[in-house]
């Protein structure tokens, strides 16, 4: 933790990001803030960077969100506005998390009982939100393209995962006009196979036939239980690695 002081007087502590770029950035914004300048992100990086920062970066521009983190806390302690900073934020995550989940999910969903998909109108989605949370990319790539409707979307969770991410998957669900709520979705007890028990057996329960069914995991003992009991007239997508 290093101290912050502004002519002298003490305003409070704060621990500087692990990269070479925060001891640097920490002065510029503190003596920006004491010569009464304006605050923003052009203080973190230059217009040159920030066009960058557009676009997808190896790594998930890692470093800049640290410090874009770094400015905000500083924000709260020497009170001045950073809705620009976490306006950026929040634009670098979405493009990182998009390219990202787009990757995974157009590269590797994969069908899985048969070589040949069959044309059909019906889909289902059952999704293992702790297990695969990129809602961005399940909605564009999945749920959109397949004309999934909510009433066909099984979710499940355990209540630790529920507890740590619940803001989180609310949040980006939000951006679609959905709730967890908006689907069946199912609160799990506790215990490593127990939503994957809850996902296959609202399958077997609905005896599903001629339709899309789609199953995110990355768990293989569940893609491969629900491989052995589809109906052989249903394409079955799941994540192959």
């Amino acid at each position: 933790m290093i101290p912050i002081k502004i002519e002298h007087k003490f305003r409070g502590k704060i621990e500087l990001p692990h990269n070479k770029y925060a001891k640097d950035l920490f002065f510029r914004v503190k003596q920006a803030y004491a010569n009464h300048e304006q605050m923003g992100v052009h203080l973190l990086f230059n217009k040159h960077k920030l066009k960058k920062l557009s676009t997808y970066q190896k790594g998930g521009a890692k470093c800049e969100l640290e410090n874009l983190d770094f400015y905000i806390k500083l924000g709260k302690i020497l009170d001045f506005n950073t809705s620009d900073a976490q306006k950026l934020k929040n634009s670098i995550l979405f493009i990182n998390d998009a390219a990202h989940t787009h990757f995974n999910i157009t590269k590797r969903l994969k069908l899985i009982n048969k070589e040949q998909k069959k044309d059909l109108q019906k889909s289902y989605l059952f999704w293992d939100i702790e297990n695969f949370s990129a809602i961005t990319s399940i909605f564009s790539e999945i749920i959109e393209p397949y004309k999934i409707q909510d009433k066909n979307i099984y979710l499940a969770a355990n209540p630790d995962s529920l507890y740590l991410k619940r803001a989180e998957w609310e949040a980006n669900l939000y951006d679609y006009g959905k709730t967890l709520n908006s689907f069946n979705f199912i609160k799990c007890d506790h215990g490593k196979n127990v939503a994957d028990d809850v996902l296959l057996n609202k399958y077997k329960s609905l005896n599903i036939k001629n339709a899309n069914v789609f199953l995110l995991t990355f768990d293989r003992e569940l893609k491969e239980r629900f491989s052995e009991v589809i109906d052989k007239n249903t394409n079955l997508y799941i994540m192959s690695k």
